[in-house]
């Protein structure tokens, strides 16, 4: 790890921070710190980063805008990745919308719709960046990344740059070959297509009204905690349970919608771990499903 830091220093890569707590870099405001937090200025940087770190085999973690995630107390060992400056960028080609791993998903849903293009507009609710968003293959209003995706150019772990369309990313439910094969997304392609205005403008504000109205945004969570089961929804298995408004520590199950934890002040990931865990528990003893989560739990345990 030394030899990386100097190396990392001598060259003048982006900001690095030691033993910085990641819960000031997530959405629920929980999580230990990182050995290192790298914080690269643009793509070449976060390749040449890469590259530095599978040359010294130094373990890392990529953390995005961290809305999908739980870091445990303990924190993460290593480096973590931060993407921010110099992936903050979208760009129209037509019907094709071009964008940065860190750009706003929320923001590009918006954009989108005053160019006149549909296709987006799922994503007017789903907080996070657009390089979280081809990971999770997030979706919404019964569409997902995959209905719009082009291509995205990604820097596997050798630091390696590559491109892949639809087919090679393996899209499935809340799933890429991403969660396999260790890689950063850089730049993402969405291949949208011309609408009105005017209905895509009406369609966002009504899945905005939606979200604010039903969703505790208010409090720091981190989105769905669990994925849907087959033909169901976790939410109203979670309801039907009796579980809102059950609380661990400073962890509770919203009351405005149950498939959300939110951080009711000082939660530890460990409270969130034990109420996950909970209701998973009464969901299989009651209903025979297994929820899955959605969320993404990592650091040492």
């Amino acid at each position: 790890m030394e030899t990386f830091i100097a190396e990392l220093e001598q060259a003048g890569l982006g900001q690095i921070l030691y033993n910085e707590p990641l819960a000031k870099h997530t959405t629920w405001k929980i999580g230990g710190p990182a050995d290192v937090l790298f914080i690269p200025h643009g793509k070449d940087q976060l390749v040449s980063a890469i590259r530095l770190l599978h040359k010294h085999g130094v373990p890392w973690t990529n953390l995005g805008r961290g809305s999908n995630m739980l870091v445990s107390d303990k924190g993460i060992r290593g480096v973590v990745i931060k993407t921010r400056d110099g992936l903050d960028y979208a760009r129209f080609e037509g019907t094709l919308v071009h964008a940065g791993a860190s750009f706003s998903f929320v923001k590009l849903s918006r954009m989108s719709g005053r160019e006149g293009l549909t296709g987006l507009e799922f994503a007017g609710g789903i907080p996070g960046t657009v390089g979280g968003a081809v990971y999770m293959n997030a979706g919404a209003h019964g569409s997902d990344v995959s209905r719009i995706f082009r291509s995205a150019e990604i820097v596997l772990e050798t630091g390696e740059l590559v491109r892949f369309d639809r087919e090679a990313m393996q899209f499935s439910y809340r799933h890429s070959i991403l969660h396999e094969l260790k890689g950063v997304v850089v730049e993402a392609t969405f291949e949208l297509a011309e609408g009105d205005r005017n209905e895509i403008s009406a369609t966002l504000s009504a899945y905005q009204e939606r979200r604010l109205r039903t969703q505790p945004l208010q409090l720091a969570c981190a989105g769905s905690v669990f994925r849907n089961p087959p033909g169901d929804f976790a939410a109203r298995l979670i309801q039907e349970a009796g579980l809102k408004g059950v609380r661990f520590g400073g962890a509770e199950v919203s009351e405005l919608h149950a498939n959300f934890i939110v951080n009711r002040g000082q939660a530890t990931a460990e409270d969130v771990l034990t109420l996950m865990t909970h209701i998973q528990g009464t969901i299989a003893d009651r209903y025979g499903v297994q929820l899955v989560p959605e969320v993404l739990v990592v650091g040492e345990r």
